[in-house]
């Protein structure tokens, strides 16, 4: 193992040991070190890696951040209209709507539906709830592009500058939760239609009851302890010892343990989840399209999916994975390819002057600054896949995993920005090029700008037929991946791991619908 590796290890060797002790310790408390008014009864304890503040999803609140992916993923709100498991548009709130023009929805709200607290919901529940999204939100009014909603019960009608069928997937979206806010959110407990009810919210997890006015018929659990467990090996521990039922975001050298069927059940389901690298192009050895072409040509994709994923993984070419319709995409990425990666780094005008081992130009190192965060295990794997592979070529990566990356994303000291994402959780490809390459998306860390794209997505605002918005999609893919833009490494697949009798708890392609009133433990 060469230094940068020891170095590397080391450098989570405290994190990882803070991690187990505070986690062990919240265990024995069963979510948030302690919650006065605990259910009583049948109660399911989920260890999840997703949730906590790296992600943005601490907390239920769809109004703010990626809370709404919580609020969803645990039971509390519901969304006016779902995803099927083929990413079709499916009622749920909303149980019927009708197309007024190519971009106007009028839209049914299910009778009988109430709140947590007893509240029917309304039509004029929904109007507020939408127009406070999207004064609220950081990424809704870009997304869903409102111009006008009005209700009459039973029906709610919105207008949008986007396409009806662009607009609809973006209603299913977990921000697009329908809660009642009337009373505020104390404490940060939002009261949503869903199966359960939240009694404690922490950066640590989530205390759940039943909700007995769930109008989709009485959940089975009492309720649901959620905690968050970012350690691999703590939550390995935790579901072997019984102190949980359930997990999300196991190891994928620990799920040979659990492959017993007597004992334990794996649920598996590809998404759209990436592993991607985004390059700083305000970054000087960054605007080479050489030198980035060449660090592209130098990360093992199939390496990384097959051998630090365990399998569970497909390697990437473009944003979307090949198994749906939306990444039937006739693009190409750069293959892994050392002799070529090295070629490109000397026509850059990169030399191992000294006989170090690593490029140098000027007098210069290329020393890649490898920025990412350690709540996905996976991407710690990630970085030291690239700093062996990258010195292959003679650059040296200096990783730095951290919880705090906001603030270094904020100050720009970074080359490149690796992290997870799901880039179609509505289905539409909208969402991933709006959030992350147009040049004011929120997730374009890099600052890339491309021209071409912004023309594209302008056409693509204005084009209703699908056939037509896929061929726009597959243009806009392929500008990314000339520029070199993005490295998109692996699609994972997810894996939820229970004890047997736990029944009904499923993995689900969107990453969003996880508990639900079927959810039992036999």
């Amino acid at each position: 193992m060469d230094i940068e590796r020891k170095t590397y290890k080391q450098s989570f060797r405290w994190w990882r040991v803070l991690g187990i002790l505070v986690t062990l310790g919240c265990l024995l408390a069963l979510v948030g070190c302690g919650s006065e008014t605990k259910p009583a009864g049948k109660i399911l304890h989920y260890g999840t890696t997703a949730y906590g503040p790296a992600m943005e999803n601490a907390g239920l609140n769809p109004h703010v951040s990626y809370q709404g992916w919580s609020a969803v993923r645990y039971g509390v709100g519901e969304t006016l209209v779902r995803f099927t498991e083929t990413m079709e548009v499916a009622p749920w709130l909303a149980d019927s709507w009708e197309l007024v023009d190519d971009h106007t929805v009028r839209l049914h709200i299910r009778e009988g539906v109430t709140f947590s607290n007893g509240k029917p919901l309304t039509a004029a529940m929904v109007k507020t709830n939408l127009e406070e999204l999207i004064r609220d939100h950081d990424r809704a009014p870009k997304d869903l592009k409102i111009t006008s909603i009005t209700a009459e019960d039973p029906y709610v009608t919105i207008q949008s500058a986007n396409p009806v069928a662009v607009l609809l997937t973006f209603l299913a979206d977990p921000y697009s939760a329908i809660v009642d806010l009337s009373e505020g959110a104390p404490n940060g407990l939002v009261i949503g239609t869903g199966p359960f009810k939240a009694i404690k919210v922490s950066e640590t997890g989530v205390s759940l009851v039943r909700n007995d006015n769930y109008w989709g018929g009485l959940p089975k659990l009492e309720g649901v302890e959620v905690t968050r467990i970012t350690d691999g090996d703590t939550l390995t521990m935790a579901l072997q010892k019984g102190d949980i039922e359930a997990a999300q975001g196991l190891p994928y050298s620990s799920l040979n343990l659990f492959v017993d069927p007597q004992t334990f059940t794996i649920s598996s389901a590809a998404t759209s989840r990436v592993y991607q690298v985004a390059f700083n192009f305000k970054s000087p050895p960054m605007q080479d399209k050489r030198v980035r072409e060449a660090i592209a040509s130098a990360i093992d994709k199939a390496q990384f999916a097959s051998v630090l994923l365990k399998g569970n993984g497909i390697p990437a070419v473009g944003p979307f994975p090949s198994n749906t319709k939306l990444g039937q995409m006739s693009v190409v990425a750069p293959s892994y390819d050392v002799a070529k990666a090295k070629a490109l780094l000397a026509e850059a005008g990169y030399r191992d002057s000294d006989g170090d081992g690593y490029v140098d130009k000027n007098g210069e190192p290329l020393t890649l600054r490898w920025l990412t965060y350690t709540s996905r295990q996976e991407l710690p794997l990630l970085a030291e896949s690239a700093q062996a592979t990258l010195k292959q070529i003679g650059i040296k990566v200096e990783v730095n995993a951290t919880e705090a990356y906001k603030s270094v994303l904020k100050q720009g000291d970074f080359d490149v920005f690796a992290k997870a994402f799901v880039t179609a959780p509505t289905g539409d490809g909208t969402y991933y090029f709006k959030t992350n390459i147009m040049p004011d998306a929120v997730d374009n860390v890099g600052q890339y700008n491309s021209p071409e794209i912004v023309s594209l997505m302008q056409q693509l605002d204005e084009t209703v037929a699908p056939e037509a918005r896929q061929v726009l999609l597959q243009q806009m893919t392929a500008q990314v991946l000339a520029d070199e833009a993005v490295i998109y490494v692996a699609h994972l697949k997810m894996n939820l791991v229970m004890n047997h009798k736990v029944v009904n708890f499923k993995a689900y392609p969107t990453d969003y619908y996880e508990l639900t009133k079927d959810v039992d433990i036999q």
